[in-house]
């Protein structure tokens, strides 16, 4: 019974170990804006100008290995402004992050925007 039991556990537990090799790593500021090759900078919202919103947005880009941004999260940052910065920071590439294998790896890349009139 007890052999059953350690067995079920393994079963269960070996696909999210498994789902935990492949997270993306966390990389600096410095050196994630040090791998950007292409920046695409917001554009303002006109109506966040007119209102004379200012401020700056706080984002996070997760990097596929080709070095495209498959996602962006937003971390802070005023809701008039967030959309313009994410959809910039979406059109971003990027060297690809590589270990010390030689293996391309996802990254997590914390990017900001500051708006100002």
């Amino acid at each position: 019974m007890n052999f059953l039991r350690v067995v079920s556990c393994l079963v269960l537990t070996l696909p999210i170990v498994a789902m935990g090799q492949d997270a993306p790593k966390k990389i600096s500021r410095v050196a994630g804006m040090g791998a950007a090759v292409e920046k695409v900078a917001p554009e303002y919202p006109p109506f966040a100008k007119q209102l004379k919103i200012e401020g700056t947005v706080e984002l996070e880009a997760l990097v596929a290995e080709n070095g495209t941004v498959e996602q962006v999260n937003i971390l802070s940052g005023n809701s008039a402004l967030t959309k313009a910065a994410a959809d910039a920071l979406k059109k971003w590439k990027f060297t690809p992050f590589v270990a010390a294998d030689g293996k391309a790896f996802k990254a997590l890349v914390p990017v900001n925007f500051d708006f100002k009139r």
